[in-house]
């Protein structure tokens, strides 16, 4: 089985110290849900596969999903990028 990513619009907070926590995604049909929580938030990114991102475990719908961060260019330190989540293929 083979992941592929699945680019999705989210909103997103940013606190006073510059942190981003994303508060909703939209996936490209219109359907918005609001993302209840962040569990956790870490580095997603290894030398290993050339992906440069992050990885936030967030709730929605009470159930437990991954949501990507892909950083585009390290000049604008990590806040130029887009979303995605991972769907399993075959």
């Amino acid at each position: 089985m083979t992941k592929e990513r699945v680019y999705v619009k989210v909103s997103s907070d940013f606190d006073s110290t510059g942190y981003m926590q994303p508060t909703s995604i939209t996936w490209s049909d219109g359907r918005t849900f609001p993302i209840e929580t962040v569990r956790d938030f870490r580095p997603a990114g290894t030398a290993d596969n050339g992906y440069s991102g992050d990885c936030f475990t967030v709730l929605i719908q009470g159930q437990e999903k991954h949501l990507f961060f892909e950083h585009l260019d390290s000049r604008f330190n990590g806040r130029l990028g887009r979303w995605f989540v991972e769907r399993t293929g075959h």
